[in-house]
């Protein structure tokens, strides 16, 4: 089996539908003329850097809205657990679970060694075109929300 090749900057996302923590299906296409995506990968529910860094999404709810871009943070986690994590850190971020690894495959993230999905991220404009992508060489490392909302606010 051929690896997919990377998403590429100024070409369109990988279309990809997961199940999340609002009890429905999410897909990258519901935002298409609307808002702006971050697809934010996270290695493991429950583990200090995604607690951290899921709880920051929380915080910065508002102005993530108020750029016009839903924040979707997604890990190979499955729905109960990213439920009992998000419940129990109180987030407002909803939380997509790629159980079978097939998104994460296809943004080319996963570590097929432990089968989680490195640290991640995927900025994609209205149009559905990927802007912007970073992947983390550290699981530990993460983006601040200020460098991710500077990274929307230069979309324009």
């Amino acid at each position: 089996m051929t690896a997919a090749p990377s998403p590429r900057i100024g070409a369109p996302a990988p279309e990809f539908t997961l199940p999340s923590t609002a009890g429905r299906d999410v897909s990258l296409a519901e935002f298409h003329g609307g808002r702006n995506v971050l697809l934010a990968f996270f290695p493991l529910a429950f583990t200090s850097t995604c607690t951290a860094e899921m709880c920051a999404f929380t915080d910065d709810f508002d102005r993530f809205t108020a750029a016009g871009t839903v924040v979707l943070p997604i890990s190979t986690d499955s729905v109960p657990t990213l439920k009992e994590y998000k419940a129990k850190h109180a987030m407002r971020v909803d939380l997509l679970s790629d159980f079978k690894r097939v998104v994460s495959r296809r943004y080319d993230v996963l570590i097929e060694d432990s089968f989680h999905s490195a640290r991640a991220y995927f900025l994609i404009d209205r149009d559905g075109v990927l802007r912007w992508a970073h992947t983390e060489a550290v699981l530990r490392d993460r983006r601040s929300d200020a460098e991710l909302l500077e990274r929307i606010a230069a979309l324009g």
